[in-house]
């Protein structure tokens, strides 16, 4: 194996174990408390196995050495080994318990008393083997269980005393060996012992098959065993984590609530965890996480606070400058109406104090705007058809910037909202306004109107082919006072409100604006729900007298079924007269046009 699938193999046998730690703490839990019990299963297996083996096995040897020392002793005493000292007493063992059968048993067929059955006896003498038996069975070796039991090391007796005998003085223990002998039956444990002059060898042995079955049942009995208890631990334990884990469930679903809740105005968190017992590890977890959201309440309750002082200093500010700063105007403007000669320099302040006082009403305006949406006051909800409110408002960019190029892609048929009409208007007048003064002359704009869909509403989107906007702007571009220009300049009479305005009132109307920008084409996308049959009915009846149009091409290049913006064409209509299909949408400007966004420079669309 190479050592690059070697590497491949290993990570293929990790790839478990890593999707396991890393899983969820019940997963992890459940599994440790099944592998400790399984590792505890098997060291308790094993040890019963081992000291029920070391038991039996030494049972079985002593067992062994018995039968084997009744044997020595029978065959000494019969005389059937043929040399000295094999048979040098008369035959002195009668038994009833077991016999072999004339001329089956390796002692001259003579009854030893005590043998179990299934106990093995054979001679080798001079390298065959004969006289095989085996207590109350059959018994035929044959020649490859011969070969094996030739092979065993032969184990030499001592002498006997002069006089003695194996009946008063047993031999000692002798080695044993385990051998498989097929044509026996299996495992046999064995000894083979001669003479200390030499002689025959005389085995005796008995089958291990006993023992090893009850090994077999032990270890099945045990499987079976442990396989239930890991069965039934696994089970209760799943239970029982579950039932430990509780409580951190419901700090995790309390912690779920708290991330869904709308934190830039929600300022009431959830009810706190119960479980915050501090003698348990769980209550600890509680506790401090109830503390958390105990500090987090405070500090949302403080922001909301402050900023609701913010805020309403802000609108009474903006409502008390608005009676001064018309005073000024006034003043301003009777004082450039004196008839009388006026000073050069003079009448140059007068301007310049107009000038600013009429920037200065502007922002007063936003900003009292603003701090209304921001307190939640309600606009009007009225069905406004957003095409013709489309075309009024590119007729009035068109006569603000006629260096710019504008294309109106409407729908055949009209789409209205519920919402506030003069609102609304200001909206889309501020995103024209903003896209012609960031953009250079010849530069294109394409209004679009279209149904976004059943759910999603009507879809006004304001494209231009400028240079786009900063990728750096792009998340602060909807923020108050936000502005191209780091040295917060105000050419142009810039507030750096206006788009602040349009995702306020957007978002009064329960709409979403966006915006997507790379150099050549930067997309304005506002979605608002869309009116019901009764709106657009509704619409059209207060509105009966205005034009309805298919699709307005750009700027200076009529066609059939469209109007230039700006001037009447075939199949159109003079504004204010209803034709059929098209109409001219370059009339004059709205009588209040509210503040655009100004410079930026050509690099950015705040």
């Amino acid at each position: 194996m190479t050592r690059g699938a070697g590497s491949r193999f290993a990570g293929r046998l990790a790839r478990p174990w890593r999707s396991l730690v890393r899983g969820s703490l019940t997963a992890r839990l459940i599994a440790s408390l099944v592998a400790l019990v399984i590792v505890t299963c098997a060291v308790v297996g094993v040890a019963t196995y081992t000291v029920l083996r070391n038991s039996l096995m030494t049972n079985f040897s002593q067992s062994l050495q018995a039968a084997t020392q009744r044997q020595i002793s029978a065959c000494m005493n019969d005389g059937d080994g043929g040399g000295d000292g094999w048979g040098s007493q008369p035959p002195a063992h009668t038994s009833a318990d077991i016999d072999y059968g004339p001329g089956t048993s390796p002692c001259n067929g003579q009854v030893i008393q005590g043998q179990t059955a299934g106990t093995f006896g054979a001679w080798d003498k001079d390298g065959a083997i004969t006289e095989a038996t085996i207590v109350s069975g059959q018994c035929h070796v044959s020649a490859a269980d011969e070969s094996i039991l030739k092979g065993i090391p032969v184990q030499t007796l001592p002498p006997l005393p002069k006089g003695g005998s194996f009946t008063n003085n047993p031999p000692p223990a002798v080695p044993t060996f385990t051998r498989d002998l097929p044509s026996l039956g299996g495992d046999y444990e064995l000894t083979a012992v001669r003479q200390s002059g030499g002689g025959p060898v005389l085995f005796t042995g008995l089958p291990l098959k006993n023992v090893e079955g009850t090994l077999r049942n032990v270890e099945i009995a045990e499987a079976a065993v442990f396989a239930i208890v890991v069965l039934l631990v696994a089970g209760s334990g799943v239970g029982l984590v579950r039932l430990s884990l509780r409580p951190l469930r419901r700090v995790a679903a309390t912690a779920t609530m708290v991330t869904k809740l709308p934190l830039d105005t929600e300022v009431s968190l959830p009810a706190r965890v119960p479980d915050d017992d501090p003698r348990t590890e769980v209550g600890q977890v509680g506790a401090a996480f109830n503390r958390m959201l105990q500090h987090v309440e405070s500090a949302l309750e403080r922001r909301a606070a402050s900023e609701s002082r913010l805020r309403r200093f802000a609108a009474d500010a903006s409502h008390e400058l608005r009676t001064p700063l018309s005073s000024i105007r006034g003043y301003a403007e009777l004082a450039l109406r004196h008839r009388g000669p006026v000073p050069e320099d003079v009448t140059h302040a007068l301007h310049r104090v107009e000038s600013e006082s009429a920037r200065m009403s502007v922002l007063v305006d936003e900003l009292l705007l603003l701090a209304r949406l921001d307190a939640g006051r309600p606009l009007e909800r009225e069905p406004v058809d957003l095409t013709r409110l489309t075309i009024e408002a590119t007729s009035d960019a068109r006569v603000a910037s006629p260096s710019h190029r504008w294309q109106l892609e409407l729908p055949d048929e009209p789409l209205t909202v519920r919402g506030d009409e003069f609102r609304l208007r200001q909206v889309l007048g501020n995103l024209l306004s903003n896209a012609a003064k960031h953009t250079p002359a010849d530069s294109t704009i394409t209004v679009a109107v279209e149904a976004a869909g059943p759910r999603e509403g009507v879809r006004l989107s304001v494209t231009d082919n400028g240079p786009g906007i900063s990728p750096e702007l792009v998340p602060e571009l909807f923020e108050r006072f936000a502005r191209g220009d780091s040295s917060r300049s105000r050419t142009a009479g810039s507030t750096g409100l206006g788009l602040a305005i349009v995702k306020a009132v957007v978002a009064a109307h329960h709409g979403t604006v966006s915006v997507q920008s790379r150099p050549g084409q930067t997309t304005f996308t506002i979605v608002l729900p869309a009116g019901d049959q009764d709106d657009v009915q509704a619409a059209g009846r207060t509105e009966a007298d205005g034009p309805r149009v298919g699709r307005v091409t750009e700027a200076g290049s009529p066609s059939a079924g469209s109007a230039e913006a700006g001037s009447p064409s075939a199949g159109s209509a003079e504004a204010g007269s209803p034709s059929a299909g098209s109409a001219e949408v370059g009339g004059p400007a709205a009588s209040h046009t509210p503040h655009r966004e100004p410079g930026l420079g050509p690099a950015a669309h705040p």
